[in-house]
Order: C-alpha cells, then structure tokens, then sequence
C-alpha cells in the first residue's frame, strides 16, 4: 500500500526490517533476515525443530477433523497457532500480526497510506458516515468535499455507519485510481468522484502563543514528523518566537530516530541522547550529531499517555538541561521492537532492547518525572482546565 522508498537506517520502537521467512507449523520453522547498517547487510540465519508442536498440533487437529461440526478456514487456524505461540512468552509488545494488521501498523508507523485523505466518524442517532474534515491539500479537499457531508454510498454500494470500516477500506486504493462518493449535504444528493493519492497525514500542529511563544504539538512519530517539525519551528521563528513549548501529551510513540532526530535539533553536538541495551547486555550509545538551531527557554509537557519515543524526547531534554518537563509522570514504555516482515504476509514485532535515558535512568515501567508535576483540573461547571499548558506559558514569559 505504501510507495517504494530506500532503506534508512531507523533506531525504532517500532524498528521495521525486512525479512524473508518460510514457516510452516507442522514441519519445520526457520527464518533469515537481514539488517541494513552503515551501509553493509548483516546476514543471520537461524532455524529450530518444533517435534513437540507438530505433534500437540497433530492431536488437536485429529480431534477437530474427527468431532468439529463447522468449515475449517486453513489460514485462520494457522493465525490463531502462531498468535497464541508468541502472546505465551508473555510480552505485550512482542506480538504476530496478520497480513492486514501488518499493513495497518505500517500506515500508523509511516503516517501515510493511499486513499482520498479524509476524517470520517459514524452518528449514532442516524447510523451514517458523516465527513468530520477533509485532510488539509488532500484529493478529498480538493474534491469539495466538507465538514458534514454524509457519505452514502462508495463505487455505487450503499454503507451505514455501522460499516464505516469497511467502506474506509473501500475509499483507499493504488494512487492513480478513482472512487465515487454519493454524498448528502443539507437537502441535496450528489455524486463526486475523487482520485486517490498518497496521503501524508500531519503530526505537527502550531500557533503563537502570548508572550511570542511558540507551541508545537506532535501527536506521533511518523516518519517524516522531525522534518515537519523542523519546518513548523523554522516558520514559528519568522514570526519572531522568543521561547517555545512543545507538547507531546497523550503521544504514545512511534520511529525512535525521528524523536531522536527532534532531540538532535535542540541538544548540543556531541551529547548523549539515548542508551539502549539489548538481550546481550551490550550497550549502544547515540550521541546529538549537530549543532543544535533551536536555542531558547523550553518546556517540554508530558503526561501518563506521553510513550516510548515521547519518553525519549523527554529523557534526552531533560537529563541534558534543555527543556523544563511539566505535567504528569509518562507511561513507562522503554523496551524496543523489531518488525520482521514474513513471506506469507504478516509480521513478527518483537521485543529486542531496552532503552535508557543519557544518564542511565530506566523508564520501563518507571517512566519520566516532570521537572514540575502539575494536574489538570476542572471549573466550576466541570469544564477541564489546562493548567499544564497554563503553567508552561507562565515559566516562559
């Protein structure tokens, strides 16, 4: 679903690796991957007997052939052993994904997936799909659909808002190809057709603040989010910011190199910025590589949703001095995954290390702590208050 593009050398949560695998769970499982780095290919080629699996499979399988009264769907038995095999190690991270739920990680871990760029919600009251926005410069946008359109039907097949997944999948496709909506808007019904396209959706938010304080949102680490960021701050600096907050609350993660990347624009030449270690105990240092551009008073906010790549962000500013952390404790996720890609569609996302920040404190399941611990809280009506964000504003001016 995603377009070709060159290997990068990625330091991931979500590490994504290339791998051929032949599996079979009554014979013999057996993979070789291969990981780019520093321009050489690493080979390493591993197999293992499974007798004792074969014959538990065997037996189970005997008894289903024997007893059960249903269709047997081969491949969704396969699905179901292996998921199983892995979930018993015990790890939430460490998981098999099916060749749909592959393609699901890869469009939320690249950030871009082919399809008409649009935000779509379902009414309860009505059981519609309704139009909540068109991505900004999206082929939906482009198309002149608007906030409140209903979608109707998707190729001429009608859809309720209980099928809003499936008429989702229906409305994305290979760049180039088109769709056709027949959509409700107030009174009047009518049909659009839009070409689908790649679709690069947006992890940086903006505005200025009192004060000329600049605000950065990031919502994910995609790829392509430092770029974004470095872009938006660049723009923030033109309209003559004197300081900057930078809010990665409720960002549970994403590619550890572009937070890294982040943390590289901010932190001196030459600074620790991450320590991973894997199953080894060998240790991995990355160091900033640049000077930084960005140079004036930061606050960084964090809360019990601010994960994994978020909490790299935020070990690196912190222990380095360059940003003050307010808000709430993070989430504790510090263990790192590769993504080994299998031939027969699916994925292997295991755990393979732990990370630390510069000055070896350890987040998983401990987290950061904010420089300033502060809460949100609520008025008199019950409306929530951001005074994180109040706070922030406040150690800036």
């Amino acid at each position: 679903m995603k377009s070709n593009k060159k290997q990068n050398i990625y330091r991931v949560v979500m590490l994504v690796v290339i791998t051929a695998f032949v599996t079979s769970i009554l014979t013999i499982i057996g993979f070789t991957n291969y990981i780019k780095k520093d321009g050489n290919i690493r080979y390493i080629i591993t197999s293992a007997e499974t007798n004792d699996l074969q014959s538990e499979i065997l037996k189970i399988r005997a008894v289903i052939d024997q007893y059960y009264l249903g269709d047997i769907n081969e491949k969704e038995l396969i699905d179901g052993a292996v998921k199983g095999y892995v979930q018993a190690l015990g790890d939430k991270y460490t998981q098999y994904l099916t060749g749909k739920e592959w393609e699901k990680l890869q469009e939320e871990t690249l950030g871009r997936y082919e399809g008409i760029g649009v935000y779509i919600s379902s009414t309860v009251e009505t059981n519609q799909i309704i139009v909540i926005s068109p991505m900004e410069g999206s082929p939906a946008e482009e198309a002149g659909l608007q906030s409140g359109d209903i979608i109707l039907k998707v190729d001429g097949t009608a859809y309720k808002g209980e099928e809003i997944d499936v008429a989702s999948e229906k409305m994305k496709g290979k760049a180039g190809t088109k769709v056709t909506l027949e959509i409700q808007r107030n009174d009047e019904t009518k049909t659009v057709e839009v070409e689908r396209r790649t679709v690069k959706l947006k992890t940086v938010a903006t505005k200025v603040l009192e004060n000329n304080i600049g605000y950065v949102q990031i919502s994910s680490f995609d790829e392509g989010t430092a770029d974004e960021f470095k872009e938006n701050v660049e723009k923030l600096q033109e309209e003559g910011i004197k300081s900057l907050i930078i809010d990665v609350r409720d960002n549970p993660g994403g590619i550890v190199s572009e937070a890294l990347q982040i943390a590289d624009y901010i932190v001196p030449k030459n600074k620790n910025l991450l320590i991973t270690v894997d199953k080894d105990g060998k240790e991995d240092i990355t160091k900033s590589k640049k000077d930084n551009f960005i140079d004036m008073n930061i606050v960084l906010l964090i809360n019990g949703n601010s994960a994994s790549s978020s909490e790299i962000l935020a070990g690196a500013l912190k222990d380095n001095e360059e940003a003050t952390l307010v808000g709430t404790k993070t989430y504790g996720k510090g263990v790192m995954q590769q993504l080994l890609q299998l031939a027969d569609g699916g994925a292997m996302k295991i755990t393979t290390d732990e990370f630390f920040t510069p000055n070896k404190n350890k987040i998983d399941k401990v987290g950061i702590e904010p420089n300033e611990e502060v809460k949100l809280t609520t008025d008199k009506d019950g409306n929530v208050i951001d005074s994180q964000l109040k706070r922030a504003v406040e150690i800036l001016k």
